[in-house]
């Protein structure tokens, strides 16, 4: 007896893929100007889809839920990656970022990194910035840099000063850990001895307690 077999698809995988455009600017991060650089962009882990952009803007359209990861390079500048998530588009129609670069021989501060109060664990929300200057790195070989921890001020100085040495230890041990040769990350730390602002308000504590970065080597 001849049977008939039918098999049910979910219409979530019979929907065609949505195309979802992922643009933005390269701008000069002390000015805010546009920087014409040379701007690349990969799909990873693989790498599989690729495009390159001469130019202080870069659009282009993605499909599917893979990472896309986003490199300026522009003559007198520090490198920058960013790496973009489809994923997270939400309700929106598109995904824009801007890719602000530094020029050479300045730091560059680590905007998004978090720890816990008073210790030196990072938190979660730190990672995604973490692997963008972990992916530079791995795609740039003979890059160099040092880590510069930030205290506030309030409290020993003592303390202070091993909090901030405990959380560049504490970042160079993820970039480790995220295939970062650690010959190619030095540290030093400063505690409160160096503070972006005298003001004693929230804000201006919370602006002192920094990790920024100096490319040593590039």
């Amino acid at each position: 007896m001849l049977r008939l077999v039918l098999f049910f698809v979910p219409l979530s995988v019979v929907a065609q893929v949505k195309e979802i455009p992922i643009s933005g600017k390269v701008i000069n991060l002390a000015t805010g100007k546009a920087v014409k650089a040379r701007i690349t962009y990969k799909s990873i882990p693989t790498g599989s889809i690729s495009g390159t952009f001469y130019d202080s803007v870069f659009n282009f359209p993605v499909f599917g839920t893979a990472k896309y990861q986003i490199t300026a390079q522009a003559e007198g500048f520090i490198p920058r990656s960013i790496i973009m998530d489809p994923r997270e588009i939400g309700s929106r129609t598109a995904l824009t970022r801007n890719i602000e670069l530094t020029q050479e021989g300045n730091t560059f501060r680590l905007t998004h990194l978090n720890f816990a109060q008073g210790k030196a664990v990072i938190q979660p929300d730190s990672f995604e910035e973490l692997d963008e200057l972990a992916a530079l790195m791995n795609d740039n070989k003979k890059m160099v840099i040092q880590l510069e921890g930030h205290t506030d001020n309030l409290g020993r100085a003592d303390l202070n000063q091993k909090l901030s040495e405990d959380r560049v230890e504490a970042v160079k041990k993820y970039l480790v850990g995220k295939g970062v040769g650690k010959d190619r990350v030095k540290t030093k730390a400063f505690g409160g001895t160096q503070p972006l602002s005298n003001e004693g308000t929230p804000e201006a504590r919370a602006l002192n307690r920094r990790v920024e970065i100096r490319v040593l080597e590039d």
